[in-house]
């Protein structure tokens, strides 16, 4: 079974560093994995933190795709809960007519922060959060200039309109998530990163396909993201994975915030009236040396039935996160295939 492998980069800052050099290391691994014959790029959207610098995936996307020739590039994922879809789909626009055919749009379901950044976002008091499958909906309409007829704004053209639109894709942790994207009739992508469950990611990617194939009458693509740490010894790899922290944040409400730290956690006492519980967990991520995290990876693919997977490494040291990417690239004989600007496993 081939496997196409992508990246999902954080932009984390490491310790001593700035937020401009962790932008500036992440400018160089799309770079790099261009090279290595990584198939997408994906950045990240968070609010409000010290660790990670991702905070503007739109205009992060913009200076990667001038900064880069053929690699997709796009977000994973941007917040649409805050944003008007009209905006998010001229945001998306502009970035496809500049570089047409390379960029996915990626749509997230958490905040992706606190509850001061989300307030700030929204302009919002009350912790209300809107429809996300209406926003999705009228977003898809506006990147595909398909607005019916019966739509209040039906004429109104997000410009300028790309040659070749922007990828949407959903990304979720659950069985709903899963069938939502199907009734859309979207690519989704499953974050085991976040959950680790494999269980339930085979339950949701079951759950899309059935979706899928009975809404739209044919097989869909599903891919699944998930963290790793490769290095060039499972000792090192051992040592990387020691300082990653998972810390959810279990909201009475039901919802679940991960963060990457207790401090940050902790700041959530500051800033929300929801009763809550703090959670710190074992990260959930495939770690040792190339080929044994390669290994890992294929017998996941097989057993989710996914040809293509979105590698999170959550290693804050620049030359080090690269080197994972590097041994994971010579791992699976990873190389740029010139067939319809396409990419993928030899």
């Amino acid at each position: 079974m081939a496997v196409r492998l992508s990246i999902l980069d954080q932009s984390p800052i490491d310790k001593g560093d700035t937020g401009s050099e962790a932008l500036r290391s992440t400018v160089r691994l799309a770079q790099q994995a261009e090279q290595l014959g990584y198939h997408r790029f994906w950045v990240s959207e968070h609010h409000d933190s010290t660790h990670v610098a991702g905070s503007s995936p739109e205009v992060l996307i913009s200076y990667l795709l001038a900064s880069t020739e053929r690699i997709r590039v796009g977000s994973g994922g941007v917040m649409l809960q805050h944003y008007s879809p009209y905006k998010v789909a001229e945001n998306f626009n502009v970035l496809s007519s500049l570089a047409p055919g390379r960029v996915d749009l990626g749509i997230g379901r958490s905040p992706g922060g606190l509850p001061k950044s989300a307030q700030a976002l929204r302009q919002s008091n009350d912790g209300s959060l809107p429809d996300l499958t209406e926003k999705l909906e009228e977003l898809d309409r506006f990147l595909t200039d398909s607005l019916e007829e019966s739509h209040p704004l039906h004429g109104l053209k997000a410009t300028p309109i790309p040659l070749v639109p922007a990828d949407l894709f959903i990304l979720g942790t659950s069985v709903e998530s899963a069938r939502q994207a199907a009734r859309l009739g979207l690519p989704y992508v499953f974050s085991l990163f976040i959950t680790g469950d494999e269980d339930a990611a085979e339950e949701a990617l079951n759950a899309y396909r059935d979706a899928f194939i009975s809404v739209r009458g044919s097989e869909p693509l599903p891919l699944v993201a998930l963290s790793v740490i490769a290095a060039d010894t499972e000792e090192e790899a051992a040592a990387i994975a020691s300082d990653v922290q998972l810390i959810k944040i279990h909201l009475e409400s039901g919802r679940t915030i991960t963060v990457a730290t207790l401090e940050h956690a902790e700041q959530f006492e500051k800033q929300s009236t929801e009763p809550y519980t703090i959670e710190v967990k074992q990260p959930h991520l495939t770690k040792g040396t190339g080929e044994s995290v390669w290994r890992e990876l294929k017998r996941k693919a097989e057993r989710l039935n996914v040809s293509e997977l979105i590698l999170l490494a959550p290693i804050r040291h620049p030359e080090k996160r690269i080197r994972a990417f590097e041994l994971l690239s010579e791992a699976a004989q990873l190389v740029y295939v010139e067939q319809e600007g396409d990419r993928a496993i030899s």
